[in-house]
């Protein structure tokens, strides 16, 4: 019998609390935190100094750490706190969370990972991809987990529909790759067609 995904409404035929893409998104993310809680570290001090204030030598005083990085940062002790509470609701004694702030954080990320085939069908599974949800999207904006090319712009696809419709859909050239290819509605556009479409998108951006 299928089910709803609590998380993303979707149908899901598991008949899980998550479906099967939000899991697979809940364990990515929950798997990029530890690198991005050590990027954000080199975003504690502001981006540099004015040369003002004083220090016992005469140089500039040094500059406080910021504020926001130090909050963002300790948000990520909700990835120990829910596996506390995973534990919890299994009646397990509670995780060993030593060290250091990183190496709790990793045996968190761990222990929730390995509990993931428990937690798909958890009640607050959804909660719990929400709070991580926010967490990752809150870090991603002061770091990239990914810093992989994400190619270029080329403009909006000109291919006409049956109908007679413009696709409008937006090209990107992938890195490595000559020739952008529509997402949409798969039309090839190759580099000797590349002045045509800008041709084409500037004609209709003055219809």
């Amino acid at each position: 019998m299928d089910t709803t995904c609590t998380h993303c409404h979707a149908p899901d035929p598991t008949g899980s609390t998550l479906c099967v893409p939000c899991t697979t998104t809940l364990t990515a993310r929950l798997q990029q935190l530890p690198p991005m809680y050590e990027a954000l570290a080199g975003h504690l001090a502001p981006g540099s100094s004015n040369g003002q204030g004083r220090a016992g030598k005469g140089g500039p005083a040094p500059l406080p750490l910021r504020v926001d990085i130090l909050d963002l940062r300790a948000e990520f002790d909700t990835v120990s706190a829910w596996l506390s509470a995973v534990h919890d609701a299994r009646g397990l004694r509670g995780p060993r969370l030593t060290g250091d702030s990183l190496t709790r954080l990793h045996t968190a990320v761990a222990g929730l990972v390995a509990h993931m085939p428990w937690i798909v069908a958890w009640p607050h599974a959804h909660d719990l991809a929400q709070e991580i949800g926010d967490l990752h999207r809150n870090a991603s904006s002061v770091v990239d987990p990914d810093p992989r090319p994400r190619g270029r712009r080329i403009g909006h696809c000109q291919s006409i529909d049956t109908s007679g419709a413009i696709c409008g859909a937006v090209l990107h050239l992938a890195p490595g790759e000559q020739v952008a290819r529509c997402d949409w509605c798969s039309m090839a556009w190759p580099p000797a067609t590349w002045m045509q479409l800008k041709a084409w998108q500037t004609e209709n951006a003055a219809a």
